[in-house]
């Protein structure tokens, strides 16, 4: 992908934190990761938008579930990167 570079302006604490904490050859690669995924927020924000506008507003409920199903999948990442869950692949 072509680069090219562009002037923007940063509040100057949170530029210094960031640049000590990944050095400034990793600044520009921290910033655009940050709008990369700002980007995929700001798409999955119009999909929703869209979503709601086609089968209703989501609802605590349904909230709910998915959050409870997400930390369940989370959950069995950990074990499974720590070895407490054996790989289903292996048997």
């Amino acid at each position: 992908m072509a680069t090219k570079k562009y002037t923007v302006t940063l509040p100057e604490e949170l530029a210094e934190e960031i640049r000590a904490e990944v050095g400034s050859g990793g600044f520009s690669r921290y910033v655009t990761q940050a709008m990369e995924r700002q980007r995929e927020r700001d798409h999955l924000h119009k999909f929703v938008g869209w979503w709601e506008g086609e089968h209703g507003e989501v609802t605590d409920a349904e909230l709910a579930v998915a959050e409870a199903e997400r930390l369940s999948l989370q959950r069995q990442h950990a074990e499974r990167k720590t070895g407490s869950v054996p790989d289903r692949k292996a048997s």
